[in-house]
Parts: structure tokens; sequence; C-alpha cells
């Protein structure tokens, strides 16, 4: 006799039952990227339970959702909806108060704020913090069952079974995208370092060496100054290369990606709870000003954490047929003075002591203009506005 045959049919039910979901989490951690990860987790969630929608959100820094994947929408579906979610309403009280909820009416809970325009309507919910001890990892998010029945209990059990296998599968997935990108950061830096010290400097001493014999014999000195431009220009396409290696971190970025990872560097405290709306596709435009809006938001967003002693921020992008425009807002203390309540670029560059110069220098490189709003006591709001053509040329060329 085995000892399957000795166990009661119950026990040998619910030790199958986890055998499959940790197999299915094993073959989930071997996707190749992040998101494949947590979609394949959704996936699995959705058909474990028979449930018609699934999705998995990743927590961000100032109460963010880093992530948000669904199964059982169409992408343009998606599409539709006005915006993604933000971590509010039921989401957030899975997010923050690592509740367990089971509900056979969503409307019916009190916490429930609705669903955004172009939102599929869902009924039932069934909703799983992903963590280890006191560490969120994510939350699965189920509704209504196919077989339109509500959740059950054994929903819930197997839900809250994959949830534990899952925490490991996303720490492990995080772990090594973390790793490939600090190795794929090193190796540029090493690279951009490696022209810049060895390749750039020899080729200067070479341009001083022609400059010497430039001056000492007027014969050639036509010639040599050819030579020199030349040699310039060597050193210009080295320069630019070295810069679009650092601009390629920006290259499969999207700019919700690049806004979240910016929040994710800048450790925003506790007191501050900062969000992003950000469109989750590709941007319209070139890594190189995908890379200054994110470090105008990092300029700004570290003001704020430094200076504006605020308790909300925000950023929201919005990219219009004809548009590109990201607003920086908080409700800390301000710091324009009473008889000037507003800055454009011209005024911020002259004005000493606000530390914009450089968001205004990186937003004019690419033709783009920054409006600071700010009052005392009434908190500040920095726009930056890019121009139709420049949005318009990157998608015609495809970037």
């Amino acid at each position: 006799m085995t000892s399957n045959d000795s166990q009661p049919k119950e026990v040998t039910d619910i030790l199958s039952t986890l055998k499959m979901i940790a197999e299915a989490v094993i073959g989930v951690a071997g996707a190749d990227t992040l998101q494949q990860v947590f979609q394949q987790i959704a996936y699995v969630a959705q058909q474990l339970v028979g449930a018609r929608y699934a999705a998995l959100g990743i927590p961000g820094a100032g109460g963010t959702m880093a992530y948000f994947e669904v199964v059982g929408i169409a992408p343009d579906a998606i599409a539709r909806i006005a915006h993604p979610p933000i971590g509010r309403g039921l989401l957030g009280v899975i997010m923050h108060e690592r509740e367990i909820l089971r509900l056979e009416h969503i409307s019916d809970d009190p916490r429930h704020i609705g669903f955004p325009p172009g939102h599929p309507p869902m009924e039932r919910l069934l909703g799983v913090p992903i963590q280890v001890g006191g560490q969120l990892f994510g939350m699965l998010y189920l509704t209504d069952r196919r077989d339109d029945q509500p959740f059950t209990q054994e929903d819930q059990w197997l839900v809250e079974s994959l949830a534990g296998y899952a925490a490991l599968a996303i720490a492990g997935a995080q772990l090594q995208d973390q790793h490939r990108r600090v190795t794929l950061l090193e190796e540029r830096e090493r690279v951009g370092m490696d022209l810049h010290d060895g390749v750039i400097q020899s080729l200067y001493a070479i341009g001083m060496q022609l400059q010497l014999v430039r001056l000492s014999q007027p014969a050639v000195a036509d010639s040599v100054s050819q030579a020199t431009r030349s040699l310039d220009a060597v050193i210009e396409d080295i320069r630019r290369y070295i810069h679009n290696l650092n601009a390629a971190t920006y290259e499969r970025t999207s700019i919700r990606e690049g806004l979240l990872d910016v929040v994710a560097r800048l450790h925003i405290p506790a007191t501050l709870m900062l969000t992003v709306d950000a469109p989750h596709g590709p941007p319209p435009f070139s890594p190189s000003v995908v890379e200054a809006v994110c470090q105008i938001a990092y300029e700004v967003v570290s003001n704020i954490v430094r200076h504006a002693d605020a308790t909300h921020a925000s950023i929201t992008v919005t990219e219009g047929a004809s548009s590109f425009r990201m607003v920086v807002q908080d409700d800390g203390r301000g710091f324009v003075p009473d008889s000037l309540d507003e800055f454009s670029s011209d005024a911020l560059e002259d004005t000493v002591g606000l530390g914009l110069r450089n968001i205004v220098g990186r937003a004019r490189v690419h033709n783009g203009e920054v409006t600071v709003t700010s009052a005392p006591g009434g908190g500040t709001r920095v726009t930056l506005t890019l121009p139709t053509w420049l949005v318009s040329s990157a998608r015609l060329h495809g970037a």
C-alpha cells in the first residue's frame, strides 16, 4: 500500500492541488521579463478559480502601483479605460491594509469608489495580498467567476496558497531583473569611462600636437587645420556615442516605468504620499527625450522631498494627439514670493536660488517649456510642456 493510499481523499486532493500550484509558479519563474512573470501569475490565478478577470498589482514607492497586469480584458478594451488603477478604493484596502476581501457585491462595500469610465462592469471580488511576514510583494485581484457563482472559501484558500508561492517567484524575478540592470549599467559606464578617459584623451593629445605643428610650420597650416577639424568631428562622434550609452537605459522604458524608477531611487519618506499617473505604452519620442523628462521629474520630486514639507504629491502625464505634458505638484509650503506667483522658463533661468536652472536647461534642449506656479502655504505646481512637432516627429520615426 502506498502512502497516498493510506491518506484520506481530501488530503490527497489538497496535496495534489498544492503540487499543481507549485509547478505552475515554478514554470512562471522561468519567464524572460518581469512583466511576463506578473502576467503569468495573474493567468494562473484566473485559471485556478475560473475567474473572468484577474490582475496582479505590484506596489511601488509612495503608495503607487508599479505594475498592474490584467488577464481577461483585451488590449483595445484596456486602452478605452480612462486611467490605470492608482491604488485607491478596494484595491487600496488590499494593498495598504493587507486585508483579504471576498465580496459578492462590490458596490455594497462602503470603501468602493467606483470604476473609471470605460471600465468593464464587475460584480464579485476576491482579493488577496501577496506577502511574506511584513513585506508586501503584490496583490491578486479576481472578479466574477465564469459560472456566475460567488467566490467560495475554497477559492480563497486556493488563491492564498498561490500567493505564498507567487511571493517567492516575484522576489526571485525582481532580484534577477535588478541584477541584469546593474550589470548592464555597470558595463555601459565602464565602456563610457574607457572611451572618455582613454580614447578621447589620446585624441586630445594628438590635436595638441597638430596645433604645435601648425604654429611651427606655416607651410602646412591649412592641411593641419583640416586634419584638426576632422579630429574634432571624431571626438564629437565619440562623445555622442557615450551619451547614447547612457540614454539607452531608456530605450525600452515607458514614461510610467521611467517615472516609477525615479520615485524608487528617491526613497520617498512614509510621510509623503506620491502618486504617478502616466501611460503604460511606448514613449512618443526618443530615449534621450525620455531621459530628460525623467531627470526633470527627479529634480522636481527631489526638491519636494527636501524642501516642501508636503504630505501629498503627484506626477501626471498626458499625451494627446499633438502634445505632451507632465505636471508635478505638491501641497507643501510653496516658495515663490507674494509679488510673483508664476514663473515662465525665461524668468526661472534668471532667478537665483530656486534650484530650477537644470530643469529649464533640460527642457530647452528639446524645445520644451517649464512653468512653475506656487504661493506661500499653497503648494507648488511644475508643468513641463513639449512642442507638438517634437512628439509628432518622434512618432513618425518609430521612436
